[in-house]
C-alpha cells in the first residue's frame, strides 16, 4: 500500500483518469491503514468483508448504482450554493424526505473539493452484499 502526502491529490478529480488511491492526512482513520486501495472497477477485494478505499469516480458510482442508490445531499446542510452533507439514497431505506437527489457531476465535484475518501465494503464477511460506506476527509477531524 502506498503512503502519499501529495496535496494535489486531495483536489484533483479522479473520474477514472487518476489512480483512485486513498488521500492521506493527519486525521486519516485507523481503518484506512488496513483498507485495500481500489484504483479501478476491475479490482476486487481479497476476501469477503474486507474494508476498501478509493477516490475513483467509476468505482464509487458503480458501487452505488449496483445497490440501486442515487447521489444525494442532506436537505438543510447546504453552504450557500454548495452542496451540504453527501449521501446516497438507497431504495427502501427511509431518509428520502431529508435527501435531495443531485447529479453525479455535482456529487463528485464536491467529493473532490473536500478531498474525501470513499471507505466501503463490497460484501459482509458472510459474503452477502454490504451497503456499508463512509466518507472521510483525512485533513479534517470533523469531516
Amino acid at each position: 500500500m502506498s503512503r502519499r502526502d501529495d496535496s494535489t491529490d486531495a483536489v484533483r478529480g479522479n473520474g477514472g483518469s487518476g489512480d483512485g488511491g486513498a488521500r492521506r492526512g493527519p486525521e486519516s482513520s485507523k481503518s484506512l491503514e488496513y483498507a485495500k486501495e481500489i484504483h479501478s472497477p476491475d479490482e476486487k477485494p481479497d476476501r469477503p468483508g474486507q474494508t476498501l478505499v478509493t477516490t475513483d469516480h467509476d468505482v464509487i458510482r458503480n458501487w452505488a448504482e449496483g445497490r440501486g442508490a442515487t447521489a444525494a445531499t442532506v436537505e438543510g446542510t447546504e453552504h450557500g450554493d454548495h452542496l451540504g452533507v453527501l449521501r446516497f439514497d438507497f431504495p427502501g431505506y427511509g431518509g428520502g424526505d431529508k435527501l435531495r437527489h443531485v447529479s453525479w457531476e455535482e456529487w463528485f465535484e464536491t467529493f473532490d473539493k473536500r478531498g474525501l475518501n470513499f471507505i466501503y465494503q463490497e460484501s459482509k464477511s458472510d459474503g452477502s452484499q454490504s451497503n456499508f460506506f463512509r466518507l472521510e476527509n483525512p485533513q479534517r477531524e470533523d469531516a
